[in-house]
């Protein structure tokens, strides 16, 4: 009776065939998450990434037939190499197009790619004359030329796509995870004929890695699309201010735990002659300016929204802070700083009273600010 060994299960066939089946399942992961995000968000990259996901799922069980069978000729070995050149390629479209709008010059170079690939994968049929050795030497060179490739491809991406890549350092992780499974490789079967045991269960133990990062990558898009939606949600999408729902929400929260918060309320001076006068785009430009001047001067000490079209509000969560001079440092650098004036109104909370009225109370002392001459900060009361 056979007994199994820590030296099989860890270099043997079967370690190899657990690590080859760890890695199907990590890509089986990655897989469903990016065919999600495909579905929902119709996203070429995802595609892309799905079809370097599905020439590795052919990669792998391969590699496991070969462990299982011990039988390995010149065409399975193309193939196998083949498809990992491919998927790498792939992998790193798919990633590319993550970040970045694909482009005709884009499209240009992926064919390019392609074509180079399938010149470069001539090399393992076709050796040069000049080359001379044995059958088995000449053998052990079939596989260089893409072998070399594959390590020129590894440098592109380093070089051309990392700095365009949202995830940078996850990315260069990947690479780096790939680049040292692909020399171990290649010293193991160039230098010591693939007979080093334990170069074999690095280069098979490293590519978990690799794919446990592209899984992450993967995962971290989906937080980063999750948080882009809430954020969406709960702004505005020209001044980056909170929205009214979300404004109206927070001083309910407040209100209602009693604390001692302040809301004020502004409203630009002569806003729809602006529009009217200088056009929309200038309109837009000057809500930004003043949103940015809100935005700076209540960092801090309060929450900022847009509450209609040029009405802007703050609530003051700091009790410390006087409402009167924050309304006031306001109103002065938006007439220093844009060619627009605000009118501006603020009310303190008071017992019994409901986020509604509070906000009412404020816009009440804005319009007595706007109605008796604008340009001015008055209290409620």
């Amino acid at each position: 009776m056979n007994v199994l060994n820590w030296s099989d299960l860890w270099l043997g066939t079967l370690g190899a065939v657990i690590s080859y089946t760890v890695i199907l399942t990590i890509i089986f992961l990655t897989l469903v998450t990016s065919f999600r995000l495909l579905i929902s968000r119709r996203k070429i990259g995802y595609f892309s990434i799905m079809i370097s996901l599905l020439i590795l799922i052919v990669q792998y069980f391969q590699l496991i037939q070969f462990q299982l069978t011990q039988t390995e000729g010149s065409i399975a070995n193309f193939i196998a190499l083949l498809l990992k050149v491919i998927s790498f390629i792939f992998v790193n479209i798919g990633v590319y197009q993550l970040y970045n709008a694909t482009k005709l010059k884009d499209t240009i170079v992926v064919i390019l790619v392609i074509v180079m690939t399938a010149f470069v994968s001539l090399t393992y049929w076709y050796m040069p004359d000049w080359i001379q050795g044995s059958a088995e030497q000449i053998q052990l060179m079939q596989p260089l030329g893409m072998e070399l490739y594959l390590f020129l491809l590894i440098f592109v991406s380093f070089l051309l796509l990392n700095p365009r890549i949202g995830q940078n350092g996850k990315y260069q992780l990947m690479l780096t995870f790939y680049f040292c499974s692909h020399m171990i490789h290649m010293t193991n079967l160039y230098l010591f004929n693939n007979q080093q045991a334990i170069l074999r269960k690095f280069e098979q133990l490293i590519p978990i890695a690799f794919h446990v990062v592209l899984f992450l990558f993967i995962f971290e898009r989906v937080i980063e699309i999750m948080q882009a939606i809430y954020n969406s949600s709960i702004t505005d999408g020209l001044t980056k201010l909170y929205n009214r729902k979300y404004f109206y929400n927070r001083v309910n929260q407040h209100v209602a735990q009693k604390i001692a918060v302040t809301v004020i309320f502004s409203d630009i001076d002569n806003f729809k002659k602006l529009n009217d006068t200088k056009g929309h785009h200038m309109g837009d430009l000057v809500l930004k300016q003043v949103a940015q001047i809100v935005k700076e001067e209540a960092e801090h000490i309060g929450i900022c929204g847009r509450y209609g079209g040029e009405e802007m509000v703050v609530l003051v969560t700091d009790t410390e802070v006087d409402a009167s001079e924050l309304a006031e440092r306001i109103r002065a650098r938006v007439e220093a700083e844009t060619i627009v004036t605000v009118s501006m109104g603020y009310s303190y909370f008071r017992k019994n009273i409901s986020a509604e009225e509070l906000i009412k109370q404020a816009d009440e002392a804005m319009y007595k600010a706007k109605t008796s001459g604008k340009n001015k900060v008055v209290a409620y009361g």
